[in-house]
């Protein structure tokens, strides 16, 4: 594959921008395999190939490695852009009664196989995804991403109180359906399972422990789950559990703060939550368009990654809160959030988020999120003229910081021209039905 391409040596918020940022204005990228053979200038690459390798050009494309979406609901992909509630409320108003439709293996697959359709259209490659309380969920999401070769992590939601009917389990059935499908799917191919206790309001102490316990059932398992995202939720959560010094001492008296564990939001946290998640490994996922459109609150990227104790923060879009599966969109409203509480997002800070850093706050980072050498040739290309408007502010760029800041301010699925999985095509924009055809091409 041929064309302009980004990727990262080093993390731009620890080391600054200039440092991190790997930029070949005219790359190659050698794939064999499904992963990365080389990767670099064209011109010094090229003679290395054996004659009559097929060669894919992106002239006026961005290269980057694929998106990795750190916190994402695929059950609630019918019920985006659901109005006028907080957090709460919106539980009980929209997500419970659209998630007990997943008792439906056939609507499950249905959803499932738009869900990540629509992932690849996004440029999104692998995601750490919530399904719902019904094994089916979790085996129909999990059957469509093996058919397609992404890399996904997920799991079956545990909810044993403070739901409907329909939608709890018990904490020893949750634990046996959870055992079941991890025996099933975790290591399955690229398919990895998570643990997923929605949130501490919604399982007994039995369940969290049991939660726990099935951590240390398997090597390499993850755990994803809320953290403090909303004020009233918080207020729940301390009169739920008074005997735990704070939110994310319930999960971590439980077993569940460590590596490859994912904290959802963490907008309402002190500096002891950020130094245990950075002495754990546990990592925060961002959610800035869900933040703002249930009005959770800010989440404190900088603080959080402050240089004495960084923590591991992915970019999540936590669809349907969030209000687009795209990392483009979602990086928009992460830099407008920095702004308003004093600090500078940079477009290379912004972009490392969404691929490299996401890879790292899920301890993948060895095997994707960057373009090099034996990583997983999950990639998208990006067209930074795919619109009118797009066009004509890319030509008045000068660097190659100005062009992804057009991309993550004015982007979204129509700036993604491809997308690859495992080396192989799985989305071509211009070959897509849905594609918005009044948008101009890549030359």
């Amino acid at each position: 594959m041929r064309g302009r391409a980004v990727t990262f040596r080093a993390d731009p918020f620890q080391d600054g921008p200039a440092a991190a940022l790997v930029h070949e204005p005219d790359a190659l990228i050698v794939i064999e395999d499904g992963h990365i053979a080389a990767f670099g200038p064209h011109d010094a690459l090229r003679p290395t190939l054996p004659e009559g390798t097929p060669v894919t050009t992106y002239p006026r494309a961005v290269i980057s490695a694929g998106f990795v979406d750190t916190h994402v609901h695929y059950p609630q992909l019918p019920m985006i852009a659901a109005y006028g509630e907080q957090l709460l409320e919106w539980l009980e108003r929209y997500t419970f009664p659209t998630e007990a439709r997943y008792a439906d293996a056939g609507y499950a697959a249905r959803v499932a196989r738009r869900f990540l359709r629509e992932l690849l259209r996004a440029g999104t490659t692998t995601a750490a995804v919530y399904c719902t309380v019904h094994p089916q969920s979790v085996d129909a999401f999990f059957t469509e991403s093996a058919r397609l070769d992404t890399r996904m992590v997920a799991g079956k939601v545990l909810m044993d109180r403070n739901a409907p009917d329909a939608l709890r389990d018990t904490a020893q059935g949750g634990y046996d359906d959870s055992l079941a499908l991890i025996d099933r799917w975790h290591g399955n191919g690229r398919q990895l399972y998570a643990v997923t206790p929605r949130f501490a309001a919604t399982s007994t102490e039995r369940q969290l422990d049991l939660a726990g316990s099935l951590l240390r059932q398997r090597d390499g398992l993850f755990m994803q789950t809320h953290l403090s995202e909303n004020v009233a939720e918080v207020e729940w959560i301390r009169r739920l559990f008074p005997s735990r010094r704070s939110y994310l001492d319930v999960y971590a008296h439980a077993g569940l703060v460590g590596p490859r564990g994912v904290l959802g939001h963490g907008v309402h946290v002190d500096e002891d939550t950020f130094h245990t998640c950075h002495a754990t490994g546990c990592a925060m996922a961002h959610c800035p368009t869900s933040n703002l459109f249930l009005g959770s609150g800010a989440f404190r990227l900088f603080d959080a990654l402050d240089p004495r104790r960084p923590v591991r923060v992915g970019l999540g879009t936590d669809m349907g809160a969030g209000t687009s599966l795209s990392q483009l969109q979602t990086l928009n409203e992460a830099y407008k959030v920095a702004q308003s509480t004093g600090r500078r997002l940079h477009p290379v800070q912004a972009f490392w988020l969404a691929t490299a850093g996401g890879a790292r706050s899920l301890h993948l980072d060895d095997r994707i999120g960057t373009i090099a050498p034996g990583i997983e040739a999950d990639l998208c290309v990006l067209d930074p003229y795919a619109t009118p408007l797009m066009a004509q502010r890319a030509e008045e760029c000068d660097t190659i910081e100005d062009l992804l800041f057009v991309l993550m301010m004015l982007g979204d699925d129509r700036s993604v021209r491809a997308t690859y999985v495992a080396g192989a095509l799985a989305h071509d924009r211009d070959h897509d039905p849905d594609h918005d055809r009044d948008a101009p091409p890549a030359e």
